[in-house]
């Protein structure tokens, strides 16, 4: 019995790890990397372009004459993730273990055993220990983590679906991402809160709000927001409906992804500090940080703090670290 017990809660705290990455955005910080943004770019466009073609084929093959939203949300995931399932599974990992493999050219890869967490223990960071971190590429002149961009289309989605399918505020939503920071994303699984970890997730919801644009997105002004296109529209397939003498609509990818949108100071771990469970892991992550020679204090630049309260307005207390939120 006792054994059992110690499997399920083993099978379980590996489940919960899996779902947790981290970076080291100090060490090999001047390390030269070629921005990395055309390639995530294509990367997702041709994905999104193909959930957009597999919900018009599902609508074609029900003779379906409409746009159906739902089946394009379902489809634009199960492309993004390269999934099966639009649901099932730890999304935002699997899509940061994918990148990891597409993106070695533009990444850096660093050993946990050769960063500023060297020192954490199991009982401190259990999840940095049972797996290697994630890396870490250029967008921009940001160095970002790969891990980022999962935070951005799985925990985007989240937000975006607790505001529109749940009726949630999009405070509510960004305050379970504070939640999920202060558990199995964070201080329960690696002993790390990281505000850019909310920041991802905010643009991830203001990307899934673009997709057919049904909201203004709340960090741009009213022409910013007049100007921009949504990513997908529905529109008259004139050829069928001339041929089938009626009306037929399908999805449109009109409007191409650019990652560069959405990227900022404050989805760098040095600009937008993290916080830490504890005293004890704090001093060591940044007895590290010291030791590896020169200013490094975060924020790295503050201007980039300045830049993203300019961004995010009343929105910063919810993804800006204090320490970033009070730099000059």
């Amino acid at each position: 019995m006792v054994i059992h017990l110690v499997l399920v809660l083993s099978i379980a705290l590996t489940s919960i790890a899996v779902s947790a990455a981290e970076i080291d955005s100090f060490t090999s910080r001047n390390v030269a990397l070629p921005d990395a943004a055309s390639a995530i770019n294509a990367v997702f466009n041709d994905r999104i372009a193909e959930g957009v073609a597999n919900a018009n084929m599902i609508s074609q093959n029900n003779n379906e004459r409409t746009c159906d939203k739902e089946v394009l949300y379902t489809e634009l995931r199960k492309a993004i993730f390269q999934s099966w399932t639009a649901s099932w599974g730890l999304k935002g990992y699997a899509l940061d273990t994918q990148l990891q493999e597409q993106l070695t050219q533009y990444s850096y890869q660093l050993s946990l055993n050769d960063s500023v967490y060297r020192d954490l223990n199991y009982l401190e960071a259990f999840s940095l220990n049972l797996k290697e971190l994630s890396d870490v590429v250029r967008i921009n002149h940001h160095l970002v983590g790969i891990d980022k961009l999962g935070h951005f289309f799985a925990e985007g989605w989240h937000y975006f679906e607790m505001t529109t399918q749940d009726q949630e505020s999009l405070s509510a939503a960004m305050s379970w991402g504070r939640d999920q920071e202060r558990g199995k994303f964070g201080y329960i699984t690696t002993g790390i809160f990281s505000f850019a970890d909310l920041t991802a997730n905010f643009n991830g919801w203001r990307f899934w709000n673009r997709v057919l644009k049904k909201e203004p997105d709340p960090v741009k002004g009213t022409f910013a927001n007049w100007v921009t296109r949504p990513y997908i529209s529905c529109a008259v397939q004139w050829r069928d409906s001339i041929t089938r003498q009626q009306f037929i609509y399908a999805w449109t990818y009109n409007q191409n992804f650019d990652i560069r949108d959405y990227v900022d100071g404050a989805w760098d771990e040095a600009q937008n500090c993290n916080s830490y469970a504890d005293p004890v892991i704090e001093n060591k992550v940044m007895t590290r940080i010291d030791n590896l020679g020169g200013p490094l204090q975060c924020p790295l630049t503050p201007s980039l703090c300045q830049q993203a309260k300019d961004k995010y307005g009343h929105f910063s207390k919810w993804l800006l670290h204090p320490q970033c939120l009070t730099s000059d």
